[in-house]
């Protein structure tokens, strides 16, 4: 491991800037209905609106990963900062479908440019302990939706505008732009451990990689499209819609804090498989229940999808580090633009339901509610099939990563 001075501040300042990434899908999740009716949308318009954050993450994540290298994590956080202090004051002034568009194009670009900067820079400082150390980075990430859905939630109560909400966004935005143009940043652990370039695209050609790329495609969807979209699927089936998932990223939160021995004792490839059984059980109990029931479904697929991210992270940095930050960020990049298209489509798919459920000529208030409470929990059912097939994926990986162990030792 590199010496690195002050690396619990550079820890520290990470953690907000993933902090303000993570406010940003909660307090707009919280806020993506009202949205809707003050500015006239309809799903399809807000689930475009909803992948604009995705859209802009992998952009910045991948060119951010081909870069850094060269131009250093420092220089990549500030870029970061400046558009997330953009997006902030335009989503604040925002007038309707397109400058909402914009908004959230500029927050994902600098969710995107925090990422790439800062999974490598966790990597880099924690090189002894990877993995635990990129959960406990990531726990900042539920952390946040927590902090965010439950201000939206108390605010409401309060009468204060959803403009008041997303401002509050700019106070760890401004305090992670300080610290990080006061700190010194080692390079990157590739360039600090003499793998050349040409090494690092070869290794990007590995098959291990390259499954690992697909299977970030189905973990980010379980986690991520679920997590945004469950207050607009859900609302009409409880009254307590964003709560959901305010208890399932509190889990979240309480298990990357603990993951050290969790990794420790069954393995990433283990954790993997144990995720995903236990995200297929929650989403299952989300789409087929109601009422007490659901908290119960929460709180599985909490746990189920609390390690998928940083997991994946930490697999890729420990088994193929020559990929280096490039690695990392494709990894992050391919999960968001698979979460942008998944969400586009299901956007669509779910005013589809909807239509289809309303009664013949009737086109009222009650019936678009029953229509909608009808229609939210197919997709989550749709959706389903994801974490059942990564159950049989990783269950494949983890067969094959022992024999792999075993193989070495024999």
């Amino acid at each position: 491991m590199q010496p690195t001075p002050h690396r619990g501040q550079l820890f520290v300042a990470s953690c907000l800037a993933l902090l303000v990434t993570s406010l940003s899908f909660g307090i707009r999740a919280g806020i993506l209905g009202r949205l809707g009716v003050q500015f006239e949308l309809n799903a399809g318009q807000l689930g475009t609106i909803a992948a604009t954050a995705f859209w802009g993450f992998p952009l910045a994540v991948i060119v951010g990963g081909f870069v850094v290298d060269v131009i250093g994590m420092k220089r990549l956080l500030i870029v970061a900062f400046l558009f997330h202090l953009v997006g902030i004051v335009l989503t604040i002034f925002a007038g309707g479908y397109w400058s909402l568009f914009i908004s959230t194009l500029c927050i994902g670009i600098a969710n995107g440019t925090v990422e790439a900067a800062c999974n490598p820079l966790v990597a880099t400082i924690y090189s002894d302990d990877k993995t635990t150390k990129l959960n406990h980075f990531h726990l900042w990430f539920p952390g946040g939706i927590v902090i965010g859905t439950l201000l939206v939630y108390f605010l409401d109560k309060a009468g204060i505008g959803w403009q008041v909400q997303v401002g509050l966004m700019a106070i760890p935005t401004l305090l992670y732009g300080y610290l990080f143009s006061k700190l010194d940043f080692p390079v990157t652990e590739r360039v600090a451990s003499g793998v050349s370039t040409g090494d690092m695209y070869k290794a990007l050609l590995n098959p291990l990689f390259i499954v690992m790329i697909i299977l970030m495609f189905g973990t980010a969807i379980t986690e991520l499209f679920t997590g945004q979209w469950i207050d607009v699927l859900l609302k009409n089936v409880s009254d307590n819609a964003i709560l959901l998932l305010t208890i399932e990223t509190g889990i979240m939160v309480i298990g990357r804090g603990f993951a050290g021995p969790v990794v420790h004792k069954f393995s990433p490839t283990g954790v993997l498989l144990i995720s995903a059984i236990l995200s297929a059980a929650g989403l299952y109990l989300l789409g087929h229940s109601s009422g007490n029931a659901l908290f119960a479904g929460a709180i599985i697929f909490g746990m189920g999808v609390c390690y998928f991210w940083p997991t994946m992270l930490g697999f890729v940095s420990e088994n193929l580090p020559k990929t280096g930050a490039v690695g990392m960020n494709l990894m992050g990049g391919a999960g968001m633009f698979a979460v942008s298209v998944y969400t586009i489509f299901m956007g669509g798919y779910y005013d589809k339901l909807v239509s289809s459920k309303l009664p013949a000529g009737d086109s009222s208030e009650a019936a678009m509610n029953e229509a909608k409470k009808l229609a939210g929990p197919e997709v989550l059912n749709a959706t389903l099939v994801i974490p059942i097939v990564l159950t049989v994926a990783f269950a494949i990986l983890l067969l094959y990563m022992r024999g792999k162990k075993n193989q070495a030792t024999a």
